[in-house]
């Protein structure tokens, strides 16, 4: 029969093996707990971010790379595809009201889904209201609100064109050797705000085309000369996967 003293060591080794075991019941409790909230929150949660979840699950590196996230990455980003773009169109008119000057601009924003993307226009007044009237200077207010844009653009990851058009009034002096011309304007006011959007978060690799028309793709066929023709367009390509 072993001392009483040895007895008792051996039945506190025993207590401390089995003092363990209710951490581990505990542990798996809590995990099942956070997959339900888990399972319940995207049961509720819009197709933006049911796509973004169902996205990183099916192939996280991937994923991760395309969003541009990871360490370096901060955020919510969420690419544009075809199914959450219309998600995304709201969410993109939803930060444009928040701009200072968005009450001023109203009428000369148009958000849309086409076949290309997601596209952003803004299109000038006759007195000049993103850029400076003739000139590839940004007005204070347009560059504000390309700033706003800019940060939901960064969040998004997907590929951008920035086109500039014009209207069909000519420059003085100009020909189509010689002069300033609606060539060089459309192509100047896109590449400042391509200028801008990087400024504001835009990365260096997410601009994948500038473009500038003149005047060949009017919003008013039927009054090439209109205002209403000069817009800048950011189009936000549409991710097919």
């Amino acid at each position: 029969m072993p001392p009483e003293g040895g007895f008792a060591l051996e039945r506190r080794g025993v207590r401390r093996r089995r003092s363990g075991a209710w951490k581990v019941a505990y542990a798996d409790f809590m995990t099942a707990m956070m997959s339900l909230f888990i399972v319940l929150w995207l049961m509720n949660s819009n197709t933006a971010v049911q796509q973004a979840v169902s996205g990183y699950f099916r192939d996280p590196k991937a994923y991760t790379r395309k969003l541009g996230a990871g360490p370096a990455g901060s955020g919510e980003s969420l690419p544009v595809n075809r199914a959450n773009a219309r998600d995304l169109q709201r969410r993109i008119e939803e930060a444009l009201r928040r701009a200072p000057d968005f009450q001023a601009m109203r009428e000369h924003i148009q958000v849309s889904v086409t076949g290309e993307g997601l596209r952003i226009d803004l299109v000038e007044s006759e007195e000049g209201m993103f850029f400076v009237t003739g000139s590839p200077d940004p007005t204070p207010a347009g560059e504000r609100l390309l700033g706003t844009l800019a940060h939901e653009l960064a969040r998004m990851g997907n590929p951008i064109v920035i086109e500039g058009h014009t209207d069909a009034h000519p420059f003085r002096n100009a020909g189509p050797t010689s002069g300033y011309t609606n060539w060089e304007l459309s192509a100047d006011r896109a590449n400042a705000a391509r200028r801008v959007l990087h400024r504001y978060g835009v990365g260096a690799g997410q601009v994948a085309e500038v473009r500038g028309f003149a005047d060949r793709k009017p919003m008013k066929p039927d009054a090439p000369g209109d205002a209403g023709n000069r817009r800048i367009s950011v189009v936000v390509k549409i991710d097919e996967m």
